[in-house]
């Protein structure tokens, strides 16, 4: 599949059944997250919102109509001095691995991220060294890992290694941030 004829957009709450069932595959026969029972809509609807509304970004890569995808940025930690930074995740559905959704969607995320002031972004490999798609698609986006979290996370019968992944944003932490609210 072409990868130029992919729209990346805001999410809308039309999207919802779609990113549901995305992540519900990703959550029963994957690695990437650490739940192990897949939300329903209403609380897909319920997180999409929250995020939102407190002025994360949200996105959906689609095409035709059909949801590809989605990649959101949430709080990296609850305490204010980290309101400039944040943490991404992506979910890409299952028969679409490999074919450019990912990386157009985490692009998209990291300028929306930039645009409104973020400055470092992470992101939680989890399954770490059996997940290494994620691994790679971080790196080629500019991500290097800082760290691993060995057996961090217990899943399909066996503990998971998250590999934790950083990438500056704008100017990093080059210079202060221009002071804001904190969003966290």
């Amino acid at each position: 599949m072409p990868s130029d004829d992919i729209l990346i957009r805001p999410t809308d709450e039309t999207d919802i059944p779609a990113l549901t069932e995305i992540y519900r595959h990703a959550v029963l026969h994957g690695t990437a997250s650490y739940e192990v029972e897949p939300p329903g809509e209403a609380e897909m609807l319920r997180r999409c919102r929250d995020l939102t509304g407190r002025g994360f970004p949200h996105l959906v890569a689609e095409r035709g109509g059909r949801v590809l995808g989605y990649a959101y940025a949430g709080p990296y930690r609850p305490r204010p001095a980290y309101r400039f930074s944040v943490e991404d995740s992506i979910y890409i559905a299952p028969d679409l691995h490999r074919a450019g959704v990912g990386s157009r969607l985490l692009a998209a995320l990291i300028e929306a991220c930039e645009a409104k002031g973020f400055r470092q972004i992470f992101a939680s490999a989890g399954g770490g060294t059996e997940n290494p798609a994620s691994v790679r698609l971080h790196e080629k986006l500019g991500f290097r890992t800082i760290g691993i979290f060995e057996g961090s996370g217990f899943k399909h019968g066996r503990w998971l290694d998250t590999v934790l992944m950083q990438r500056p944003l704008g100017p990093g932490s080059s210079q202060p941030p221009e002071e804001a609210e904190p969003r966290n």
